[in-house]
């Protein structure tokens, strides 16, 4: 735990750099970053300032496709230079900061809609041998008349309509998912899936449960956010970096136990820390709403942080807080909490554990779209109950007795007259909070001022020189 909090710096100057896997042929740029197709989209757009995000992997071309795209378009382009969140996310926060009329995106996505301004994705068109992603996916799938869904990373797309040609004619029963950037139009039909920004219809009587499925990718956070949401389904792969196929052996049930430990930690909660992951994704202001409604029905205090890339030293300043539940895109929902102070869930399961009219149906949600009002998975706050009425509960993990029932909308609220406290014999109010009743318990709080206690003294000249070496610590050797 303590190397999450501090760090000598050893680390950092004995890590090896290796050359990113992602980088663009350096004589293909026009093809890797389809000059074309993102010149036509600004042209036709009548764009005038066009804002380029870039993932860290790829920012070293981004000054040359800049300078094309300008010759090509007449058009002012814009690197952002650092991505408020998640580099899968298109930054709009950034791109609005230079008045940019469009983004293009490169890069890795998440494909999550937007709503401000027009976006465009360049996936950058990664090689794939189809030869011998055919060859693993016929080890994998002997059987002619396998249900097999293939789905893939973003930067593979471009090669699936090949392999759709080599696997379709023997395998009559493998599906191809389609990439979809934003809202599809038009409801869905029966049987037909769409999350991720993936559309596919499946077509078994028995329904997705029937199917296997396919992905193509390295491992990581996509093929980990497929496997818990579709967790009925086996999953194989095919990894085109190393060129192997095999069936994934990750223990979803294992992954799923540790979520829903989670979620009775949120039950036993009082303090909530609600973490902005995004600024970019449609209906996080809806979500945001949604979750600090639900946390005061259930008798819970919330707090709304923004700090960026949430990690271990920006969340340990929040001592106060016992959970925090974070707001991002469906892709970094699912973050890693183990080295963290306190633990952080999905708007997901922090619905699990504050609406009782929500249960575990084991269907596994990351996208908070789905759990706002029209949405497919969207339940109701149920009634109020008396406190006397409640059904008792005991956490699974203190053993104390806890309320799990909700508050009445209307009584929810602390009345104003209680939220005020005279302090030391004087007129000064101060506010009732878990924030402020932390800090009087705490022996430091910080800096006092102690005015007219401190002597004056004049200004003198500090230290010089760089915090290794000041010029003053002198050049002995022990």
């Amino acid at each position: 735990m303590a190397a999450a909090f501090s760090s000598d710096g050893e680390a950092a100057l004995r890590r090896e750099l290796r050359a990113p896997v992602a980088a663009a042929p350096r004589g293909d740029l026009d093809g890797f970053y389809e000059m074309g197709r993102a010149a036509a989209f600004v042209r036709d757009g009548g764009f005038r300032k066009v804002a380029l995000q870039f993932p860290d992997e790829l920012l070293a071309d981004a000054v040359e496709v800049a300078g094309r795209m300008e010759a090509a378009t007449g058009a002012e382009m814009y690197v952002l230079g650092d991505t408020t969140y998640g580099s899968c996310c298109v930054d709009e926060v950034a791109a609005e900061h230079v008045g940019a009329e469009a983004v293009l995106h490169y890069g890795p996505a998440c494909l999550s809609p937007c709503r401000k301004l027009p976006v465009l994705h360049i996936f950058g068109q990664q090689p794939l041998d189809v030869g011998r992603c055919t060859g693993a996916f016929r080890e994998l799938y002997p059987e002619q008349q396998s249900c097999v869904v293939v789905l893939s990373d973003v930067v593979y797309a471009h090669a699936m309509g090949e392999l759709e040609q080599q696997l379709c004619p023997e395998y009559p029963n493998v599906i191809f998912s389609r990439l979809v950037c934003g809202d599809p139009p038009g409801p869905a039909v029966p049987g037909e899936e769409r999350k991720f920004g993936r559309q596919f219809l499946v077509k078994a009587a028995g329904g997705l449960q029937d199917y296997a499925m396919f992905y193509v990718g390295a491992e990581g956070l996509t093929l980990t956010n497929f496997m818990l949401t579709w967790n009925c389904c086996p999953f194989s792969s095919f990894n085109p970096i190393t060129g192997c196929g095999r069936r994934e052996t990750l223990n979803v049930n294992r992954a799923l136990m540790r979520r829903l430990y989670l979620v009775e930690r949120a039950r036993d909660a009082s303090v909530v820390g609600i973490l902005v992951g995004t600024l970019g994704v449609a209906g996080y202001l809806t979500v945001l709403q949604h979750l600090r409604e639900l946390l005061s029905r259930a008798g819970k205090r919330s707090y709304t942080l923004a700090v960026g890339k949430p990690n271990p030293a920006k969340l340990a300043n929040f001592l106060e807080v016992d959970i925090f539940v974070l707001v991002a895109c469906a892709q970094n929902s699912l973050l890693d909490s183990s080295d963290f102070y306190r633990p952080v869930v999905t708007p997901y399961e922090l619905e699990l554990a504050c609406n009782p009219a929500r249960e575990w149906t084991g269907n596994y949600l990351t996208d908070f779209r789905d759990l706002l009002p029209g949405a497919c998975a969207h339940v109701e706050l149920p009634p109020a109950v008396p406190a006397a009425e409640a059904v008792p509960d005991v956490s699974l993990i203190t053993g104390n007795m806890r309320a799990t029932h909700l508050c009445d909308p209307l009584t929810s609220q602390l009345p104003p007259s209680t939220t005020l406290a005279c302090r030391d014999q004087t007129w000064a109010l101060a506010e009732i909070s878990p924030a402020a009743s932390f800090l009087e318990s705490r022996s430091w709080r910080g800096l006092e001022q102690q005015l007219g206690q401190t002597p004056v003294s004049k200004a003198v000249q500090g230290r010089r020189g760089i915090a290794i070496a000041y010029e003053d610590e002198g050049c002995e050797q022990p």
